[in-house]
């Protein structure tokens, strides 16, 4: 099964979040020297911008998640590399007792906390870590989610593992995550596209090396609903603080590959493009 063949045509526009390029963290000459740290000063400084950013808080697959846990019911549910919390919101109010929002920035957990205290979302709690080595005992939550985290992990396999181990027996994972297309031209230049935008960037997976690792991990791979997702150019390089030469690195990219490229992606004369997302629902066995 692959996104192009199935995919549903989904377009967010996103809030203008334009800004000056300012110099990228990891250009710095004390540059952090483990992917943990670079994550955590690539996405704890811009925190607010994850928790407003339209492009993270709203979509089809956020309404997908709240349905699932609202049909359970779940008593628990853990947002494995939270982000901006959107998950952990759409969780909430349909969660009897907890919603753990999980992520490696500290300054990340602090606007989602405060956040949710804005809402009245009285049942989150954070809490801090990576997502390869989970502080929980096994079978803790009902559903297992994570949205737009997983192409920052650096071992994929002991994550998802992780997350089959406090997952209890029957219990969901929610898988969400921009996807390589698993074409070799189309691919290369995702990933290209992607690190040069974030050097803490791991890689997009395909939706078949996605159903391989769930059920590597002891998971039975079930739904997949594979989207289109359109990203704005300016906002998305602000949102993390691109260099300014690496963000007209892309563009140039973007000017110079195959024509095959440019279709896929649908790229606009701003630099705006749109890429595949996918949601893989799964039953921890």
């Amino acid at each position: 099964m692959t996104a192009q063949a199935s995919a549903q045509a989904e377009n967010h526009s996103a809030q203008a979040e334009t800004s000056d390029a300012v110099p990228h963290p990891a250009n710095a000459a004390s540059a952090p020297r483990t992917l943990a740290a670079l994550v955590d000063s690539q996405f704890g400084p811009q925190a607010a911008a994850y928790v407003t950013s339209l492009v993270h808080s709203r979509g089809t697959d956020l309404d997908q998640f709240a349905a699932i846990v609202r049909d359970l019911p779940a008593k628990t549910v853990l947002d494995l590399g939270c982000g901006g919390g959107h998950m952990s919101f759409a969780a909430a109010p349909h969660v009897r007792d907890e919603v753990v929002a999980y992520d490696l920035s500290r300054e990340m957990l602090a606007a989602v906390a405060a956040e949710a205290a804005r809402r009245g979302l009285t049942n989150i709690r954070t809490e801090a870590g990576r997502a390869e080595s989970l502080p929980f005992a096994d079978a803790s939550f009902c559903v297992v989610a994570t949205r737009m985290s997983a192409h920052h992990w650096g071992d994929l396999d002991a994550a998802l593992a992780e997350a089959r181990r406090v997952t209890k027996r029957g219990g969901r994972g929610v898988f969400i995550d921009v996807c390589s297309p698993g074409v070799p031209l189309l691919d290369t230049f995702l990933q290209a596209m992607e690190l040069l935008r974030d050097p803490s960037h791991v890689r997009n997976y395909s939706i078949d090396e996605w159903i391989r690792a769930v059920t590597k991990a002891g998971f039975a791979a079930g739904k997949v609903t594979p989207r289109r997702l359109r990203i704005e150019f300016a906002p998305w390089i602000a949102r993390i603080r691109t260099p300014a030469l690496h963000a007209e690195a892309i563009r140039s990219l973007q000017a110079a590959v195959p024509e095959e490229v440019k279709s896929y992606f649908a790229f606009e004369a701003d630099g705006t493009f749109t890429f595949d997302t996918m949601t893989l629902e799964a039953v921890a066995v």
